[in-house]
């Protein structure tokens, strides 16, 4: 595991007197970065004395980090690629599972006479007292299963346990269908559409059936909405209509390019005052229409990261191999929640 960089000051404080002290050797384990800590008493030696614990305040600030990346060959052939899950995304001994809750919605009425389930997810971690963040997963179930790409809940358990986010209810949200209609499925007209009818359906449907049974955060900054495919272009568009509620974005594989009406925020992205959101992209080189002129997913999400660039967004995009599947945007799903949940700090 990387090592970060840290500068650290120690004070001796005793008898009404603070004297500095140093310089000075503290041993840190990487759960000890992880945690992020500010001031913590720890017991320090240095080249004059060794000093009691009792009588040491220690200070760390994060110095710039330098971080290295094992060598990895780039495979030559980029269709036929499979990006292989770290253990975040493995069911861990001595981590809990948390619980799991499935629900049928058959009433609504932003999308009326569709018909679909949700699930909630709930980290053993979760106490009412102190209240949750929360991400909205789309596509719920592909997110959830265990055995899939994804493996949401998984991820969830994996990194509220070793606190490397906050505890965190998954809220995971199937596309309606049409049950008797010819074409039964309602998700492109739910996902594709450039407008707030599904932001207004989880803020007004599926998530007041979350805070009624969970204490769940106020701050936008702790809600979040993931998705993949025309999923990663419906949660892009829930949180730059609503950044009041989302202000924080995972989209995978985005299908900016098959919207109704094209793509709109390449040109719209650097019109408008730029919004509070922190957003994480990944693409894939062998996306649909990779080369093609028309319908290209890899040049829009391509586009919408330079914009992003060019308009000061706080984002992040992840450009890989392989093809329109969920395979690597899973296994980056941990990375992507530690990501978007960092402090300002670092």
């Amino acid at each position: 595991m990387p090592v970060e960089k840290i500068a650290v000051h120690v004070r001796m404080m005793s008898s009404g007197t603070d004297n500095a002290v140093g310089p000075v050797r503290i041993r840190l384990l990487p759960s000890d970065i992880r945690s992020r800590p500010r001031r913590f008493a720890a017991t320090a030696t240095s080249h004059r004395a060794s000093i009691p614990l009792s009588r040491v305040s220690v200070s760390l600030r994060l110095a710039r980090v330098t971080i290295e990346v094992p060598y990895q060959p780039l495979p030559v052939h980029q269709s036929d690629v499979r990006y292989v899950h770290g253990p975040d995304s493995v069911a861990q001994p001595g981590v809990p599972a948390g619980e799991t809750i499935e629900f049928d919605w058959n009433d609504s009425v932003i999308y009326p006479g569709t018909s679909r389930k949700f699930w909630i997810h709930v980290p053993a971690r979760y106490t009412p007292s102190e209240p949750a963040s929360l991400v909205v997963f789309q596509d719920g179930w592909w997110y959830l299963d265990p055995d899939g790409e994804v493996r949401g809940a998984i991820v969830l358990d994996n990194l509220v346990q070793r606190g490397d986010i906050p505890v965190t209810i998954g809220v995971f949200v199937d596309p309606g269908i049409v049950p008797g209609a010819e074409n039964p499925k309602n998700r492109n007209i739910e996902y594709d559409a450039y407008d707030d009818r599904y932001a207004g359906f989880l803020l007004g449907e599926i998530l007041p059936e979350v805070t009624k049974r969970y204490s769940i955060a106020e701050d936008p900054g702790q809600w979040a909405v993931c998705g993949g495919s025309s999923g990663g272009n419906c949660a892009f568009t829930a949180a730059w209509l609503r950044p009041d509620r989302f202000s924080r974005v995972i989209a995978f594989l985005s299908s900016f390019t098959q919207m109704p009406d094209g793509n709109p925020y390449p040109e719209l992205i650097p019109r408008v005052p730029r919004k509070p959101l922190r957003i994480f992209l990944q693409a894939g080189h062998r996306d649909l229409h990779w080369n093609e002129r028309e319908m290209n997913w890899l040049a829009g999400n391509l586009r919408v990261a330079a914009a992003l660039a060019e308009a000061g967004y706080d984002f992040r995009l992840v450009l890989g191999d392989g093809g329109h599947s969920p395979n690597h945007g899973g296994v980056l799903l941990p990375d992507a929640l530690r990501w978007l949940w960092r402090s300002d700090e670092r």
